[in-house]
């Protein structure tokens, strides 16, 4: 098997968290906002601010500058004015420097405007949808989309790419319309709140040293040093991730290296619709839990630690290519490659386990849960692609319990 593979499966499963462990330091330039070209100037202190994958925007400037006007806010409500109408909605709000912050993707959506992210420039751009090109209209790919139906209430697996670009959307019909009847979004986790002080302490506790060690006590030399080169040859210095265990270097160094592609948790589906879901007051559950995904990790034996470490050292100048080759195979929604890739993984027993067959079956006892609930209601769930297919995929867990699965 080829070590590329683990890289490029961390990526699929748990890029949605783990942007949170990288450190300040080694995070890119903040973001640029532009509205029809043309740039917002902000002061210093109330800059734009990329978190966790999402670009957040003094709320009241950048209503300003959409020919919006903020009404009030209340707790994550937010009452706007656009064209004389009163428009309400929910969003994650942020303090910073006693400045209230919210995504810029939702306030764009809400003053009409479309939102896309320019890569090359790290340049979020707004654009009157009027003006919009006509090739907005044109669907980003066909995905992975099941649905489950028991007694009245209906599941609608989707299988998510937690990094993307703009190039997945607009997404197909069928997606739309399954959120739009959904009565509950259901995710992995709810990476919207990744930027709670008890989610970085969290991450603090279990992904840094507590006993005065650093990572260069764990590793082998060849290793270490190996990671060094890496982190020079980025524009960063070779101890910056001292602090930090192995699987969070890994996962950091991986992260950076999609982000550079273009490839972000701000496109990412799940956290797309977790985005409209807040829009729309939409109830959302979380199969699963920062703690129990950061313990995950955390459990690594120190010996799978530095393999992936590895792996992903070695071939650090393919992501590129992985996460394009990840994308495509998305977009045209390939089960055959899908099976292929989580199947890859099975000669690893302590990856394989962790990472797939003890989730698979968690959240197929969640999803099993909900369809016996008997209360004719309507569920999206938004899971990494990687997780349905194969024996001990979600989509066999559930045929196992008797339920008929149809493709989307």
């Amino acid at each position: 098997m080829k070590n590329w593979k683990y890289m490029l499966l961390s990526l699929a499963l748990s890029t949605g968290l783990l942007a949170s462990a990288v450190p300040a330091a080694a995070a890119p330039q903040q973001p640029w906002i532009k509205v029809n070209g043309q740039a917002i100037e902000y002061a210093a202190e109330t800059a734009p601010v990329a978190q966790e994958g999402t670009t957040l925007v003094p709320l009241r400037t950048t209503l300003e500058a959409l020919n919006a006007k903020l009404a009030r806010t209340a707790d994550d409500t937010i009452t706007v004015v656009v064209e004389g109408r009163t428009i309400t909605l929910e969003s994650k709000l942020e303090r910073i420097h006693g400045v209230t912050y919210a995504p810029i993707r939702i306030i764009g959506d809400v003053a009409g405007y479309e939102v896309s992210w320019d890569q090359a420039t790290r340049t979020v751009q707004l654009a009157s949808k009027a003006a919009a090109p006509e090739t907005a209209s044109q669907t980003g790919g066909r995905g992975f989309l099941w649905e489950v139906e028991n007694n009245g209430t209906t599941v609608y697996l989707v299988g998510s790419m937690h990094i993307a670009d703009d190039s997945f959307y607009p997404l197909r019909d069928e997606f739309e319309e399954a959120f739009t009847e959904a009565d509950y979004l259901g995710v992995e986790i709810d990476i919207s709140k990744a930027a709670d002080e008890a989610q970085q302490n969290l991450i603090l506790s279990m992904g840094t040293y507590q006993d005065g060690s650093t990572l260069k006590n764990h590793i082998s030399a060849e290793t270490y040093a190996k990671l060094g080169e890496v982190l020079k040859q980025n524009g960063l210095e070779p101890d910056i991730l001292d602090a930090y265990k192995p699987w969070v270097v890994d996962s950091t160094l991986a992260s950076l290296k999609s982000a550079a592609t273009g490839y972000e948790a701000s496109a990412g589906v799940d956290l797309y619709f977790i985005q409209k879901a807040l829009e729309r007051q939409l109830p959302i559950i979380e199969l699963e839990s920062y703690e129990s995904q950061l313990r995950m990790f955390n459990n690594f034996s120190k010996e799978l630690q530095e393999k992936n470490l590895n792996a992903t050292l070695d071939n650090i100048d393919v992501v590129e290519d992985s996460v394009n080759a990840m994308a495509e195979m998305w977009k045209t929604g390939n089960d055959e490659q899908l099976l292929e890739l989580t199947n890859s993984f099975s000669d690893d027993e302590e990856y394989n386990q962790a990472m797939l067959i003890d989730r698979n079956l968690g959240m197929a006892e969640k999803i099993d849960g909900y369809l016996k609930s008997g209360k004719k209601e309507e569920y999206m769930i938004v899971v990494g692609a990687a997780h349905y297919l194969g024996e001990h995929g979600i989509i066999k867990l559930l045929e196992d319990k008797g339920y008929t699965v149809v493709r989307k």
